[in-house]
């Protein structure tokens, strides 16, 4: 461990800077730090990607912007998808992060990747299926945010 002083200032600096960026997405949208693996530092690449209600006009849209959505890979009787290189490519290594977390700590995400193994799918598939789900959740939340007519719920304290 390195213990010089331009380390610790640096150190200080940078915990201060993700303590700021916590409160600006508290402030934002609180419910995404609420979801799984979501850490201040994905939460505000999120929003940032996210810009502004109407700029996604679908779930499938964020999707497809965000780099997540499957890619048909077919070939006569080869039904198959692959992993889309496209898109924003920061919003995409926050889903591709958020997705790590989940998979090594939440048991429920491990039953899924462990079916959709079983259902013949590669882990790199199932990593893809699984980037799409929590890109459908995240949507789900940076919509009702944005619309009136929907109560977001209470902050926890």
């Amino acid at each position: 461990m390195i213990h010089c002083p331009a380390h610790q200032h640096l150190q200080a600096e940078a915990h201060e800077l993700e303590n700021e960026l916590l409160r600006l997405v508290r402030q934002q949208a609180f419910a995404l730090r609420d979801l799984l693996g979501v850490g201040s530092i994905a939460a505000a690449q999120i929003l940032v990607s996210w810009s502004h209600p109407g700029r996604c006009r679908s779930e499938a849209a964020f999707a497809a912007f965000a780099g997540v959505a499957p890619i048909p890979a077919s070939s006569g009787l080869t039904n198959k998808h692959r992993l889309n290189r496209g898109g924003d490519r920061q919003l995409n290594r926050a889903m591709h992060t958020i997705s790590l977390i989940r998979m090594r700590l939440d048991p429920a995400t491990k039953m899924y990747v462990a079916r959709r193994i079983s259902e013949g799918k590669r882990s790199r598939d199932a990593q893809r299926c699984l980037k799409r789900n929590i890109c459908r959740q995240v949507f789900e939340i940076l919509e009702r945010r944005n619309r009136p007519d929907v109560e977001e719920l209470p902050q926890a304290a």
